[in-house]
């Protein structure tokens, strides 16, 4: 059994953030592999499962995300082998993929939550993207806002590729989706 965390915040507010990609890529794993059951809630997580795979989406706020993960991991007995979390990250820019089997939280405090509720930084995570050149707004407010119509066009074959990525994690484990989907050939890929 896997389990992968799409890190966003609850509610139509948030829906399509850019502090959401984590969720969009859940929504978008479960439309691609046509994950059709229902989803149900686990330990303050939205849990879909499908075959040895639960993709969640902690219902909590992002910044008090890590006691929701750490309560889905125990309650299906999972390492943190078996965990994948997914989230924004601004260290990278718009449309860029980091998959990395541990590290520390950054800046992120979705991330820093779930590195304090597990006690360890290493926990598998893959990172989307979000930073984009030019940008003017402070980080807090310009994650909360949405994505524009040029950034979606950018966003989406990274979110395509992210649902690829996850198989890959699935039956293979972090370390061959390191591999496959890890660009070297770009400047500040792979830390």
């Amino acid at each position: 059994m896997k389990a992968v965390f799409g890190l966003g915040n609850p509610g139509p507010t948030y829906a399509l953030s850019r502090h959401n990609v984590g969720f969009q890529v859940i929504d978008l794993y479960r439309k691609a592999r046509r994950v059709r059951r229902k989803g149900r809630i686990e330990r303050d997580c939205l849990v879909y499962r499908d075959g040895g795979l639960l993709l969640c989406k902690p219902l909590t706020f992002m910044n008090a995300t890590g006691p929701a993960v750490r309560a889905v991991l125990a309650a299906h007995s999972l390492s943190l082998d078996d965990a994948l979390v997914v989230y924004d990250d601004l260290d990278l820019p718009l449309g860029r993929m980091k998959i990395l089997a541990a590290g520390g939280a950054g800046t992120h405090k979705g991330m820093k939550s779930v590195v304090g509720a597990l006690g360890t930084n290493d926990v598998p995570r893959m990172k989307i993207g979000i930073e984009i050149e030019g940008r003017t707004a402070a980080g807090e407010a310009f994650v909360l806002e949405r994505f524009t119509e040029d950034e979606w066009t950018r966003l989406a074959p990274v979110l395509e590729t992210a649902v690829d990525a996850i198989d890959a994690f699935r039956f293979e484990g972090v370390e061959a989706a390191m591999t496959r989907f890890n660009r070297r050939d770009e400047p500040g890929c792979c830390a």
